[in-house]
């Protein structure tokens, strides 16, 4: 009985290859990963739309070139492929979504000096289902990598660069508003705004506004607030900064005397206390003129988590197989480095951060609520956060902060959309739309670790299994089929450390 369970298994796996490769012409998938088809037909899937609806299935999807051309309910026979220029997906019991929107991404060849493969960074966006990227303070270099990637030279997702916006040097409104008009006629796609005095940012926010540029803004500790982007209208504010502050009684949170913002261990650790001294009226007063000017919020739930748990952050399991040894050690705390300030950190200060998670959570939560917009985006590359792996522990963090899986969604697609100004071709499932798609085994609604490159356990048939991972993402109508970039991603790791060992 035994052999001839055997045989039937091995009957059922050569009958499963022969229609793969009758529907897409090839005996592999990872033969079609990256390259341009003519036509793709995802059947059988359950999708998630983005727009905030529930799932519906099963369904077909049919891309022609870069677009999504029909949507259909799955008919009795399988559609089978005409010649090699055309994929058929079979997603029966998957789920399809839209293409991850990524609004703080950072295209990072390097850490500290120190090179760092690209596409290390851009496979590793596409294998957590990551379509477009918003890159902020993109340099001269991040155009070249945009320019690589929509040529089909270089792997990864769609970029909009955002030019930095230093204010270094800058010191009349002259000077900001020929800065503004310098970055346009380089070909950024917007601008990411730094720390700035309260006239001078209000002249580039004018200037950006005539030159159809769109802002998102890192406010510090610094002279302006969320009022400014309310006043001036600022496009989407990151992180948080500037949005308690502006709901602070004396406009300024109560800082020791020893303070120094320059010193990286004082400015995270009393980030941890800032929430606690918003007044949950004014703040509330914040919010709701937010809403009325329509500055987003990108929140970056993600990037600050280490400082409430840095044994959780520095024990993550995917580590193991997607670090990269120079990301790794720009990880390790060092005063040289941004966003290695973990030296001294105590159990106060991840007290302190827990509480102002639950206060942050909270506001964001009010801020959509009240009508807000808001998207999703990762910062990754600083703080013990991986390229992708960042964005979906986004997701699982915006659930934390009490919105529905589905509301999630559309957080990370549509939302992001609008974010961008494409939300008339991009972040939905939709005729006429880009074909940014994702093929997920499994159920995102259920658990967002499914989407994760190295999956979840489990339960089958009694037993744990690995399961779980994305399938395909699909950009542009481009097919990257996701364990063939995950396992070029792991080669790469892996030599990379090879390589150090040898150095050592």
């Amino acid at each position: 009985m035994k052999i001839e369970r055997i045989r039937n298994l091995l009957s059922s796996v050569l009958v499963a290859e022969i229609v793969v490769s009758t529907a897409i012409g090839q005996a592999l998938p990872s033969s079609f990963s990256g390259k341009r088809v003519k036509r793709i037909v995802v059947r059988n899937a359950m999708v998630v739309d983005g727009s905030g609806k529930p799932a519906a299935g099963p369904l077909d999807i049919y891309v022609e070139n870069d677009v999504i051309k029909r949507i259909v309910g799955s008919p009795a026979t399988r559609p089978s492929a005409s010649n090699a220029d055309e994929l058929v997906i079979d997603a029966t019991g998957k789920y399809v979504l839209p293409g991850l929107i990524n609004l703080h991404g950072h295209t990072q060849d390097e850490r500290a000096g120190v090179p760092m493969p690209v596409e290390y960074v851009t496979k590793m966006w596409l294998a957590c289902g990551i379509t477009t990227v918003r890159d902020a303070w993109a340099d001269p270099k991040i155009l070249g990598y945009r320019d690589q990637i929509n040529a089909g030279t270089l792997v990864g997702p769609r970029l909009f660069p955002y030019g930095g916006f230093p204010a270094a040097d800058l010191d009349t409104a002259v000077q900001v508003r020929q800065r503004v008009r310098d970055l346009k006629a380089a070909g950024y796609d917007g601008i990411k705004l730094y720390t700035m005095d309260r006239d001078l940012m209000a002249a580039m926010l004018d200037e950006a506004k005539k030159q159809g540029m769109r802002v998102m803004h890192h406010a510090g500790v610094e002279e302006s607030n969320a009022w400014d982007d309310i006043k001036g209208g600022t496009t989407s504010i990151e992180h948080w900064y500037g949005i308690p502050d502006a709901a602070i009684e004396s406009g300024r949170q109560d800082f020791p005397s020893t303070y120094n913002y320059n010193n990286e261990v004082d400015r995270f650790r009393y980030a941890g206390r800032l929430w606690r001294e918003a007044d949950p009226e004014k703040l509330s007063k914040v919010l709701d003129a937010m809403v009325a000017a329509n500055v987003a919020w990108d929140p970056t739930l993600v990037i600050y988590e280490a400082s409430r748990d840095l044994q959780r952050a520095q024990t993550n399991p995917a580590f193991a197989e997607y670090l990269h040894p120079v990301l790794a050690d720009y990880f390790r705390p060092n005063p040289a480095n941004h966003g290695s300030y973990f030296i001294g950190w105590s159990t106060t200060d991840e007290t302190f951060w827990k509480e102002n998670y639950r206060i942050w959570m909270k506001a964001v939560y009010d801020f959509e609520k009240k009508g807000g917009l808001i998207g999703t985006g990762e910062d990754a590359g600083f703080i013990y956060q991986m390229y992708g792996f960042g964005l979906i522990r986004e997701l699982e963090l915006h659930q934390e902060a009490g919105f529905s899986p589905l509301k999630v969604i559309q957080h990370a697609t549509s939302n992001g959309a609008k974010i961008l100004g494409k939300e008339d071709s991009l972040g939905r499932i939709r005729v006429g739309y880009k074909a940014d798609l994702i093929v997920v085994n499994g159920n995102p609604l259920e658990n967002f670790k499914v989407l994760y490159p190295n999956g979840t356990d489990e339960v089958r048939d009694g037993k744990v299994v690995r399961g779980g991972g994305i399938e395909w993402t699909i950009r542009d109508g481009v097919p990257f089929h996701v364990p063939t970039l995950s396992k070029e991603i792991r080669e790469m790791v892996l030599n990379a450390r090879k390589g150090q060992n040898r150095e050592q």
